[in-house]
This record gives C-alpha cells, structure tokens and sequence, in this order.
C-alpha cells in the first residue's frame, strides 16, 4: 500500500453481557480472512499499519481547548471520524442499559477519551479489535439486539473474540477506511437517518460499502 496521508497509525500494541441475550465475551472467532475483498479496497494488516506510523505528513485530530491528551503517553491512540457527517465516534458511557456504550458519530472535535479507541491487531485471525479509551472496553457487534439496535456496536466487553474482531480495508483513491464485522460479516455504517438517542449510531448492517455510509477517517490522538 502507498502512503496513507490522512492517518498516522500504529496499531501493533494498541488497544456486560447485554440484556438481550449477547454472548459471554471471548467467543471462538470465525475462520482468518474475510470472503471477499470489497472492489477498490485493501486489507490493513498489523504489520502495514506500523510502517505507516513512522511516516511523516500526519493528520491531527481536532481537540476542545480543555482537552489534555498526552502525546508522549498514549501515541498509538486513534479516533475514528464518519465520512458521511463528519462528526467522531464517542462511546455513550452514560447511557442506560441496554445502551450502555453504544458508538455514536456524533462529536465535532475531540474531547477527551469519550472519542478514542485503541486498535488492537491479532496476527492468528488477521483482524482488530477496538477497545475504548471511555471506559476500557471492546467493542462488540450486538447481534442479538432487534428493531433498529440490531448489530450496534457498543463498548462493552472485557475480552476481545469472534463478537468484537473486525477486519480493517483501506480505499487509497478515497482515502478513506472502512470496517467488517467477523461476526457476521457485514460492514459498519452510520446511521445518519436514526432520530433520538440512538441517531448517528454504528452498526454492522451493511453488506458492501455503498457510499459514505460505511467510510470512515482514522485520526492519530498523539
């Protein structure tokens, strides 16, 4: 892959059980390698992403006057911005259950760990999983949820498995990024149409990347 000038990555160290029946977290995951590789899209492995860290040209993520992020402390610390508004994903910590740490796009800048995410690369199945920086938990895929909250991501395992792996894809002609879900193998989109307290929502539900709905930008938080 050339160089990637939007993000500065490094992602080789990074970084319950729902109501409605969600599995224990740690679950066996699924077979290494997604089906099919999405037309004018690349896999991201750990290893690429590494290299890309020690390049120069970087973008910073926007941060509020009051935020402290230390550089020196947390350099591998990414946020994720949806392409379709332009808002950073946040992780809803205060959220009542069953919504407790559900992703949303909907920051204008970053503020603190409520927009930061941990990518953590596992070489055996190929894929990452995402742990938030807001309360120190992996994002899973809510499989089990219904209604409009079916495969949600959230903020809330202890453990990464089959539930909270994902497979990283990079567009060099978009410069943009997108994710799928091992679990069940479709793609992550923002729901830009949703109103109330799930509006801008993540969720697995796509099953190929249409459009802005599924594109996302990694921000380096150093």
């Amino acid at each position: 892959m050339r160089r990637i000038t939007s993000v500065f990555l490094s992602l080789s160290a990074v970084l319950a059980a729902s109501v409605m029946a969600a599995p224990a977290a740690g679950a066996a995951p699924q077979d290494v390698g997604p089906a099919a590789v999405p037309s004018g899209w690349e896999t991201v492995d750990g290893g690429e992403l590494e290299r890309i860290a020690g390049q120069a040209g970087a973008r910073q993520a926007p941060r509020a006057a009051s935020d402290s992020a230390s550089a020196a402390e947390e350099p591998e610390l990414l946020a994720l911005q949806s392409a379709r508004n332009g808002r950073f994903t946040a992780t809803e910590v205060n959220y009542a259950a069953p919504d407790t740490g559900a992703l949303r796009a909907r920051s204008t800048e970053v503020g603190g760990s409520w927009e930061g995410f941990a990518f953590e690369w596992d070489e055996a199945s190929a894929t990452y999983a995402l742990r938030s920086l807001a309360n120190n938990r992996y994002v899973a895929v809510e499989k089990n949820y219904t209604g409009s909250a079916q495969n949600m991501l959230r903020a809330r395992s202890t453990t990464a498995g089959g539930w909270e792996r994902f497979y990283l894809y990079y567009n060099e002609d978009l410069d943009r990024y997108a994710l799928q879900s091992t679990l069940n193998g479709l793609f992550v989109a923002m729901e830009n149409g949703y109103t109330g307290s799930l509006q801008y929502a993540l969720r697995a539900r796509s099953t190929a990347i249409t459009g802005s709905w599924e594109e996302f930008s990694l921000y380096d938080l150093a």
